[in-house]
C-alpha cells in the first residue's frame, strides 16, 4: 500500500495532481484544500496517501496535512459514503470547520456542501460525533504557533490570495491579535483588501 509520494509536481488540475517519482508518474485525486496548498507544476511536493482498492480500479488519494487524510478516511468508513463523496466533503468545507460542525451536530452546514444531502449530512453527524471529539482535542493543541500560522496561510491561499502575500499579512496579523485565528483571520484579509484598493 502506498503512504506517501514524494517528488515532483507534473501536472496540476483541481481535483487531481500527477506526481512523478523514480520515473513514474502517479495520480491522485486530491480536495481543493490540498490542491491549492500544492505548489506550481515542476515545484517538489509530498503527499499523504490514501490508497482505495476496488475490483475494477486501485486508486491514490492524496492530503497535504494529516487532519485531510484523518477526515477523509473517517468520511468512507461512515456507511454510503465512497471516497468522491468524501472528497466534495473535504473540497466543500474547511478541514476544521467540518471538526466543529459534525461535534457541535451541525448537519444544516454539511448540507451546503454541494452533492450532500439532509439524510448523508445526518449520517456524517450520528456515525461521526464521537470520533471527532479526539480530532477536535487535538486540533485545539495544534492550533497554536506554526499550526495556527499554516491554518491562517491555507486559509487565505484557498480564498485566492497569492502565498507571499498571505504569509507576510499572517505575520503582521498574528503579533496583532494575540494568537486568535478568527481574529487574525479577520485582521489579515482587511490587511489583504486594504493592499488591493
Amino acid at each position: 500500500m502506498i503512504a506517501l509520494l514524494r517528488g515532483r509536481l507534473f501536472e496540476k488540475h483541481p481535483t487531481r495532481v500527477i506526481v512523478e517519482t523514480g520515473g513514474v508518474g502517479y495520480e491522485l485525486h486530491v480536495p481543493l484544500s490540498s490542491f491549492a496548498s500544492i505548489g506550481d507544476v515542476g515545484s517538489d511536493v509530498t503527499l499523504r496517501v490514501h490508497t482505495h482498492v476496488r475490483e475494477d480500479a486501485l486508486q491514490l488519494f492524496g492530503f497535504t496535512t494529516a487532519l485531510e487524510q484523518t477526515l477523509f478516511e473517517r468520511l468512507v468508513s461512515v456507511s454510503g459514503i465512497g471516497p468522491r463523496l468524501a472528497l466534495a466533503v473535504l473540497s466543500g468545507i474547511a478541514p476544521q470547520d467540518l471538526v466543529r460542525a459534525v461535534s457541535g451536530g451541525d448537519a444544516a452546514r454539511l448540507v451546503a456542501i454541494p452533492g450532500i444531502g439532509r439524510k448523508t449530512a445526518d449520517r456524517i453527524v450520528l456515525e461521526l460525533r464521537d470520533k471527532m471529539a479526539s480530532i477536535e482535542q487535538a486540533g485545539e493543541g495544534a492550533a497554536s504557533g506554526d499550526g495556527l500560522r499554516a491554518d491562517l496561510v491555507s486559509a487565505l491561499v484557498n480564498l485566492g490570495y497569492h502565498r507571499p502575500a498571505a504569509e507576510k499579512a499572517v505575520e503582521t496579523a498574528l503579533s496583532a491579535s494575540g494568537g486568535q485565528f478568527d481574529a487574525a483571520l479577520r485582521q489579515a484579509l482587511d490587511s489583504l483588501t486594504r493592499g488591493r484598493r
